[in-house]
């Protein structure tokens, strides 16, 4: 395999303009597992130097995160933990310690596994992505970006460069819980992430994005959508089953059934709104 192994933004694409097809990387995880996979041959262009692309900053709308940030980096920030804790644990989620201090926010969305860890959390806090090239940024929803299973809409001469994840509402309920064989280390059954503000009626935010229920990563639209159409109350478990099945598109596969991972979706659904449930309402303050 050849690689390339640029230090400046403008040089990465000048590489890409000049080589379009090579394939951009960060930490490089998945390297040896496509390898392994039958892609030998291939060549990389190595993002890992690149200056500018890495950190978490601050604007008045949410938090910007270069696409070379860390899982370690992402889990431990102190904006991320205290605006973003879904992401934050989302990240503490992804592998083992090894893979956390090298795999970035970027490769986990590039990757395009539906089955990953960080874009249910993406999704449900309404993130946007920025794709960079010589012509110059692009941004793009990133509930529009996966196109099919490990598809994206990166366009040739394109690269990630950072994402935007805005504020989400004050007294929001962040929820990200990950299902998996074990508790450590284990590529997900089924994950969800969900961002939930306001109450029946008179509902701020209502989002659910989950992992390896579909060809991709997906919000959860008509299960949103039957949520915020009932105003009084949360909807009987059958309306929201009903729901939520107009989403999922689940398949048996090596790690689970599809009808699992129906099951666990919704008992994930439950878990998301049980503060709705027990106290008629969610205080963040408590």
């Amino acid at each position: 395999m050849s690689w390339y192994a640029p230090r400046h933004l403008d040089e990465a694409l000048a590489l890409l303009a000049e080589h379009p097809g090579l394939i951009p990387i960060a930490g490089g995880t998945d390297v040896m597992v496509d390898g392994n996979a039958g892609a030998a041959g291939r060549e990389y262009l190595s993002l890992a130097g690149v200056a500018g692309l890495r950190g978490v900053r601050e604007t008045p709308a949410g938090l910007v995160i270069g696409a070379l940030t860390t899982m370690t980096e992402i889990g431990r920030h102190p904006l991320v933990c205290r605006d973003l804790p879904a992401l934050a644990a989302s990240a503490r989620a992804t592998g083992a310690v090894a893979i956390q201090n090298r795999a970035t926010l970027g490769g986990n969305i590039m990757n395009a596994s539906p089955a990953a860890d960080n874009p249910p959390v993406l999704l449900a806090y309404g993130a946007l992505v920025v794709l960079m090239s010589a012509a110059g940024p692009r941004r793009v929803p990133y509930a529009r970006f996966h196109s099919g299973y490990k598809e994206t809409g990166r366009r040739p001469g394109e690269i990630l460069g950072e994402i935007l994840v805005p504020f989400p509402p004050l007294r929001a309920h962040h929820y990200f819980r990950k299902v998996g064989t074990r508790r450590a280390q284990s590529i997900s059954k089924v994950g969800l992430a969900a961002l939930l503000a306001g109450r029946p009626g008179a509902w701020e935010c209502v989002r659910f994005g989950f992992a390896s229920i579909a060809a991709t990563p997906i919000l959860a639209c008509a299960l949103a959508a039957t949520i915020t159409d009932t105003d009084h109350g949360l909807p009987r478990d059958e309306e929201l089953a009903e729901a939520l099945g107009r989403d999922i598109a689940a398949r048996d596969d090596i790690r689970s059934t599809a009808d699992y991972r129906r099951r666990v979706a919704m008992n994930l659904v439950r878990e998301a709104l049980a503060p709705w449930r027990l106290q008629g309402g969610f205080d963040a303050s408590n």
